[in-house]
């Protein structure tokens, strides 16, 4: 009876995920024209030739510092926010709405906001920072390498605030008050009941932010891809744009198919290895 119940959601799942993934790797052993046309079998060259090729192995570092700083950032933030918007105080209900308002905009869209803010003519930041006295001349923000991913980080740590706080929210309600009272009288200040009581309690909710952060901002495309395409000079490309790139920009759709395999591999490793740390970890 179980398995007959869950029997059209899992042919279903596996309807939807098996056959894109199955298809992807045909792919990525097989050499493929720019038009997605099989000619041969390629083993394990398209691996070969993406492991060897010096803008992978540095988008692939990219990708690990904008997957860890983003969601850091991201969870560093959220939380004493989450802590604030959970106290009950008048306009809550407004500030809540403000800080979920930006979750309703498509990233591309806000991609493309942050992309004339920083332009480096006319944008808003350089306009602010030269009136306050910060700059004497206009910054060309995403036209420099050593400028145009922090920039990039940071509007992805922006975009990631709002469901992470809602995750910390969700958490921090599922919390009885009762526990906050017998601490309060037991002598407890607000340190202390953070510490040894609002931090374990909402573990739970920060390994799957955590968890759900790291897939997310992994492959993360339109960010990186609306505001700097990979450059300058392929600075800024992580695996994904360095996959679209293949894919669509060079015709290389096996090698392509390689790189979202890796990227697969890696994901899945990455987020075990953080699980099973999680678990081996004292509450």
């Amino acid at each position: 009876m179980p398995w007959l119940l869950i029997g059209p959601s899992l042919a279903l799942a596996i309807l939807v995920i098996g056959y894109p993934f199955l298809e992807i790797l045909w792919l990525s052993l097989h050499h493929v024209s720019p038009f997605g046309v099989v000619r041969g079998f390629a083993g394990i060259s398209n691996y070969m030739r993406t492991l060897e090729d010096p803008v992978f192995l540095e988008a692939t570092l990219r990708t690990f510092e904008w997957t860890a700083t983003v969601v850091g950032g991201t969870v560093v933030i959220s939380l004493p926010v989450a802590l604030v918007l959970a106290i009950d105080f008048y306009g809550r209900g407004l500030a809540r709405v403000l800080v979920m308002l930006p979750w309703s905009i498509s990233l591309a869209m806000a991609a493309i906001v942050w992309l004339w803010a920083f332009n480096g003519e006319f944008g808003m930041v350089n306009a602010i920072l030269q009136r306050i006295g910060l700059i004497a001349h206009p910054v060309p923000w995403m036209a420099r390498a050593a400028t145009a991913f922090p920039v990039e980080i940071g509007v992805g740590i922006l975009v990631s605030i709002p469901f992470t706080v809602t995750i910390f929210l969700g958490g921090l309600a599922s919390i009885p008050g009762e526990i906050y009272e017998a601490a309060r009288i037991d002598g407890a200040g607000p340190l202390a009941q953070f510490r040894w009581m609002t931090l374990p309690l909402l573990r739970p909710f920060i390994t799957i932010a955590v968890v759900l952060n790291m897939i997310y901002v992994f492959n993360s495309f339109p960010i990186i891809w609306v505001m700097t395409q990979g450059g300058p000079d392929n600075s800024t490309h992580i695996l994904v744009t360095y996959l679209y790139m293949l894919a669509f920009r060079l015709g290389e759709p096996g090698l392509a198919a390689a790189v979202s395999v890796l990227m697969l591999a890696m994901i899945l490793a990455v987020t075990m290895v953080y699980l099973h740390l999680e678990e081996r970890s004292p509450a």
